[in-house]
């Protein structure tokens, strides 16, 4: 099954909210069933006391049970209160009289036991009952006829027994009962051992009461249950959409992305991991809309420096082949001069994209660079000197320092700047190379004599094929890709490079290589 990350997300929620409410009730029901049954049963306990409190001060009357047991008022009260303790109603509450009027020649009524008797619907008082369709006691031993509104999936049996000595019993214990349903309670009369009182065993829930007690406590469970789901439900939905428009707003930006739409933008509302990835999601988008940019400014730079040469080309060799010129070897000169500055331009493109791309990666290792240094300075003495332009380089020259570098790669940087100092500098000129070895950093600089560059064209002079107006431009033979080259070298050292104007008037490239660990100051 194909599900969508919203509709996953909602119903993740929705399970364990399901799971929350679900074990909420079954644990609420569980301790509530348990709790009432121990209620239950330790309330049967008090009025089982009482009961043999009761029947052991009968005993003591007359020395046996004839007396309880021949006298139907008295069991017949005695087994309703059981079965008012066993249905619960008659638990820490009162029991009114019940059953037949006592005999006129007793002096004493059952109640005087100190057992309060339930009594049948009719006049509170004592006495003979007025309608003559008032029930008369049950037979001894028969049960208690249950109440109208009793549950009839469980009729009342006999609630309590009275055993003797031996536990044989001494009142019917009904159709199916032995003396195994019964719960015994010892009776004692002066200290003596006289029988057993027996209460019927039942497994929860079996009295009217805790019955009807433990369906109205479900149906309340039930209905809380129900209204906390549903209430679940609106809240689940309401918090997955609230936590998932963040995803469709970024579910629409990268479609956009995908459409080469890069100027997509996404608001960030929040601090969280959504808002962060937002964030990260802008981020990306400006710099592939940078990159856009750069790439279309790449192309026209590059077929802007192609297209001037072939030209040239093109215009010299149409007019030689249309006899508008004669091909004479000056002229040839020229045409030869316009094919090297096409390739300097295309190896130049050639060595920048290498570089920039990674897949020319110069083994590195520990060199010394003012050896480096000292080396291309000689090749380009000749020239500097033919061009005027004076060399003063000072500093720790003699130093042995060691960076991670390549020897090529380092000679191509300093020879580009040194080309960039025979295109560009005033004639006669100087060029000075300064030396600054500190710890675990090497600082070399190249400052010239002149002519400066503008301060708003100094963050750009790295940039690839750009050329500052005036006295830096196309027309002295540059290609625009020198410093960009010598950029990409000098970070490929794990180095720094930055152009500003110096003191004397000049451009001052300064570049700072970070020394190796092993060599001293």
């Amino acid at each position: 099954m194909n599900l969508k990350f919203g509709h996953k997300v909602f119903l993740a929620f929705l399970l364990n909210s399901l799971i929350i409410v679900v074990s909420i009730l079954l644990i609420g029901r569980y301790f509530s069933e348990r709790h009432f049954e121990e209620y239950v049963v330790k309330a049967e306990a008090a009025a089982a006391t009482k009961l043999v409190d009761a029947l052991s001060q009968e005993y003591q009357k007359s020395g046996n049970w004839d007396a309880v047991l021949k006298e139907p008022g008295l069991w017949f009260g005695l087994r309703a209160f059981g079965a008012v303790v066993q249905s619960g109603t008659g638990v820490g509450g009162s029991i009114a009289h019940i059953g037949p009027p006592p005999p006129a020649n007793r002096e004493k009524e059952p109640p005087s036991l100190g057992l309060p008797i339930p009594l049948p619907p009719g006049p509170s008082a004592p006495g003979p009952p007025h309608d003559h369709h008032a029930m008369a006691p049950p037979p001894l031993g028969e049960m208690v006829p249950p109440h109208p509104g009793s549950h009839p999936e469980h009729p009342p049996g006999p609630p309590i027994a009275l055993f003797d000595v031996e536990k044989r019993p001494l009142t019917p214990l009904g159709d199916s009962a032995s003396q195994d349903n019964f719960r015994l309670k010892p009776i004692e009369a002066d200290g003596k051992f006289v029988g057993w009182l027996g209460f019927m065993k039942h497994e929860p829930p079996s009295h009217l009461l805790e019955f009807e007690f433990i369906r109205r406590q479900s149906q309340t469970f039930y209905a809380i249950g129900s209204v906390a789901f549903i209430l679940a439900v609106l809240v689940t939905f309401i918090l997955s959409r609230h936590m998932l428009a963040p995803v469709k707003e970024l579910e629409k930006g990268t479609m956009a992305l995908r459409s080469h739409r890069f100027d997509t933008r996404i608001a960030v509302k929040s601090r969280d991991e959504l808002g962060r990835l937002a964030a990260g999601f802008n981020e990306m988008a400006r710099a592939l809309e940078k990159h856009q940019q750069t790439q279309q400014q790449w192309l026209v730079d590059i077929s802007h420096e192609l297209r001037t040469p072939l030209a040239i080309l093109r215009g010299e060799i149409e007019a030689m082949q249309d006899g508008v010129r004669a091909v004479t070897t000056e002229r040839l000169d020229s045409l030869h001069q316009e094919v090297l500055h096409l390739s300097r331009i295309v190896s130049d493109l050639h060595d920048l994209s290498l570089i920039e791309s990674g897949s020319l990666r110069p083994e590195l290792m520990a060199v010394n660079p003012l050896e480096i240094l000292k080396e291309t300075l000689e090749c380009f003495r000749t020239r500097l000197e033919r061009h005027g332009i004076q060399l003063d380089a000072h500093g720790a020259m003699g130093e042995d320092i060691l960076i991670q570098a390549n020897a090529d790669r380092l000679k191509q940087l300093f020879s580009n700047l040194l080309e960039n100092t025979l295109r560009y500098a005033n004639v006669p000129g100087v060029l000075r190379i300064s030396l600054q070895v500190k710890p675990g950093e090497l600082s070399v600089s190249f400052e010239d004599s002149g002519p400066g560059v503008p301060e708003q064209s100094l963050p750009f002079l790295f940039d690839r094929l750009y050329r500052v107006d005036g006295a830096r431009s196309r027309e002295q033979g540059g290609s625009g890709l020198g410093l960009a080259i010598c950029k990409s070298i000098v970070e490929s050292f794990g180095g720094k490079i930055e152009a500003s104007n110096s003191s004397a008037g000049g451009l001052k490239i300064g570049m700072v290589f970070p020394r190796r660990p092993d060599t001293r100051l």
